[in-house]
């Protein structure tokens, strides 16, 4: 993003509040709003695009030539898209402009290769070369792999022996599928027919791409690895071993009954149009899963399992992408929770029509997976797609019900109730939330080999649980004390050396130590405690030179935890809004951060973002949420307008 000068003063601090300055960015506000507005949709629901990496369009390639089902003109926009995002070096990155990832490159690679492109030709060389000299196709991650061995371009062996048998393991066993994370647990499952039946892609074309192998894949000896290192990742080596042994001998009337259970654990979550899981990954499992067993491409389920694919793609003239999932309900709270900054009051159309389409998004009756934990728990949350039943979050509840709460509108009562209901249940006994379940923490799991991308478990995290204490204070201080105590305890436990707070979701000590500090202030911490003063200094030492923060995703590496490539709209306006939380309203570097923001550039309701800021799994997956460049920084200038318009500088909210 090209940052514009501030103004008179290139400081940003001492021109920020006079009255042209003030006149400037009460208009700036108006026409974001009424931007943001002009993507609103007739029923009431904001969605922005949700962007991940390469791997999900070249999977979409892979998935279409694994079907023979192969569309030309999309593949060609698709091709033009990865073309587009390649770094200079011939490699694909997780994010915009980061480091390439072996397994991203070898993915667009072989789709590239797979559209037509000559192999020969100058973005395909250094892509091939950037692969080979860090070891080739055999040093790719499992999904990568699993893929790799359907196609026939390795052996079998190069993967894990996940037998479908595991679906009839004891609850009590040491791995069970109620202690993985909800989106592994969707992505399993049918992985599980995939891997166990030996899935073989029809591949008409014939391609392969054993130029990217250092050694012939045959002869490849070591594929498997320990993914920690530590001593239960090598025991997890050897019953590697003896499973491989094993599985030939395992009964066929156990098999079929594994195969029908894994089957009808995702047909009964298949979710429509939506999907299983809502997420691309485990969809493009059910769909090759149900190929494999057979189903007709008439079938019902089969065909509503292809278009919840088809509803993720993004188009346009030149490029086609595939999204990961779909983000209305996340985009649409949130950006309730801005317009309402920026003026927006309970009565008025656009608001009403926004939570009144949330409402009826409540998931009241249909009783999802966190129940094994939690059975005796109602449900009363929200996803984050569109539908999601079986998996709503508590970080999407909590912020629903904060933008309810906040109209005072009695119609949302009982909606906030029951969200309240939920989101205390979800509650783990350390006392902070994970995403999606209580208690998933069986941390053993992470050496699997399976469990190479490191992205097995949702245990509890600090911006999660900052969005609960957040939510729960808003509501009722006193009558959630207990919960809410138990909450700062985890936060105070989680807190970094340096002061700052870790951000599972976004990125990444900048959004955890906003969403902390946002919640302490809500639950009524004195924020001139020591503890909280060293997260302020933090976030005040982050500030560039130009006024606005950044944080690049390559700090969820523990030796590159300062790094950053420029200032962005959103993790600026987290910036901000995390200060002014803290009660740091009048300071020069709020004053620098407001002037960054009024001054940034814009396209329509976005500020300019290159940079992706939001996490999907720390160091595995990212995700560039289009939406917040919009609201966090309308929402971040508004309130600074609000509170300077007011005599008292402390923020109501919980957010």
């Amino acid at each position: 993003m090209s940052v514009v000068e501030f103004g008179p003063d290139a400081n940003g601090a001492a021109s920020v509040d006079s009255p042209e300055a003030r006149a400037a960015r009460e208009e700036l506000i108006r026409t974001q709003k009424d931007r943001l507005l002009d993507m609103q949709r007739d029923d009431g629901h904001i969605v922005f695009e949700l962007e991940a990496d390469s791997t999900i369009p070249s999977e979409y390639v892979l998935l279409r030539h694994y079907l023979d089902e192969i569309d030309t003109a999309k593949e060609a926009k698709i091709g033009n898209y990865l073309r587009r995002i390649q770094n200079d070096d011939g490699s694909w990155p997780l994010f915009h402009d980061g480091d390439g990832d072996i397994s991203a490159t070898i993915k667009s690679y072989w789709a590239l290769k797979l559209i037509g492109d000559d192999i020969d030709a100058p973005h395909m060389v250094k892509a091939r070369d950037w692969v080979l000299e860090r070891g080739g196709a055999a040093k790719a991650n499992v999904f990568t792999r699993i893929m790799l061995a359907i196609f026939k371009q390795i052996p079998w062996r190069g993967v894990p022996v996940i037998p479908v048998e595991v679906m009839l393991l004891p609850q009590w066993f040491p791995f069970h599928m109620s202690k993985i994370a909800y989106w592994s647990r969707t992505v399993i499952a049918p992985l599980l027919i995939l891997c166990s039946l030996k899935a073989e892609a029809r591949n008409p074309t014939g391609i392969d791409i054993r130029e990217l192998f250092v050694t012939p894949p045959e002869k490849e000896k070591v594929y498997n690895i320990n993914p920690t290192g530590d001593f239960v990742g090598d025991c997890f080596l050897v019953l590697d071993k003896v499973l491989r042994f094993c599985e030939p001998a395992f009964p066929k009337v156990l098999r079929e009954k594994a195969v029908k259970k894994a089957v009808d654990f995702y047909t009964e979550r298949l979710n429509g149009e939506d999907g299983l899981g809502a997420i691309y990954p485990a969809m493009a499992n059910s769909v090759m899963a149900y190929d494999l067993l057979g189903y007709p491409k008439d079938h019902p389920d089969l065909v509503i399992a292809k278009k919840s694919i088809e509803n993720l793609l993004i188009e346009t003239d030149d490029e086609l992408y595939c999204q990961p999932c779909v983000s209305p309900v996340w985009d649409t709270c949130l950006a309730s929770h801005a317009l309402m900054e920026a003026g927006l009051e309970a009565g008025d159309e656009e608001l009403d029509g926004a939570l009144d389409w949330l409402k009826d998004r409540q998931i009241l009756d249909v009783v999802g997976d966190w129940s094994v934990r939690r059975p005796d728990v109602r449900p009363g949350g929200w996803a984050f797609q569109y539908n999601n039943d079986y998996y709503p979050d508590v970080d999407d509840t909590a912020v629903v019900a904060m933008a309810m709460h906040r109209t005072g509108k009695e119609k949302y009562a009982e909606s906030i109730e029951r969200a309240a209901e939920w989101v205390i249940g979800m509650q783990s006994s350390s006392g902070g939330w994970g995403a999606f379940e209580p208690e998933n923490e069986h941390f053993y799991l992470n050496s699997i080999p399976f469990a190479d991308h490191g992205a097995l478990l949702d245990p509890p995290t600090e911006d999660v649980t900052a969005r609960c204490l957040s939510f729960l204070a808003q509501l009722d201080k006193e009558r959630f004390a207990k919960e809410i105590a138990l909450g700062i305890g985890f936060l105070k436990r989680e807190q970094q050396d340096d002061g700052s707070w870790w951000g599972r979701w976004g990125a990444n000590y900048i959004y955890g130590t906003w969403s902390v500090l946002c919640a302490l202030n809500a639950v009524g911490e004195d924020m001139t405690q020591p503890y909280i003063q060293r997260s302020v200094a933090w976030l005040k030492a982050r500030q560039r030179p130009d006024g606005g923060w950044g944080e690049d995703l390559a700090t969820y590496y523990e030796d590159r935890k300062s790094e950053v490539k420029e200032s962005t709209a959103s993790q600026t306006a987290w910036a901000v809004l995390g200060l002014m939380a803290a009660g740091e309203v009048d300071t020069d570097e709020v004053r620098k951060g407001i002037a960054y923001l009024d001054a940034a550039k814009r396209d329509g309701a976005r500020w300019e973002e290159k940079l992706y800021t939001g996490t999907g799994f720390p160091r595995v997956f990212y995700l560039k949420y289009h939406g917040y460049a919009a609201y966090f920084p309308l929402w971040a200038v508004s309130r600074y307008e609000n509170l300077m318009k007011s005599n008292d500088r402390t923020v109501a909210y919980g957010m």
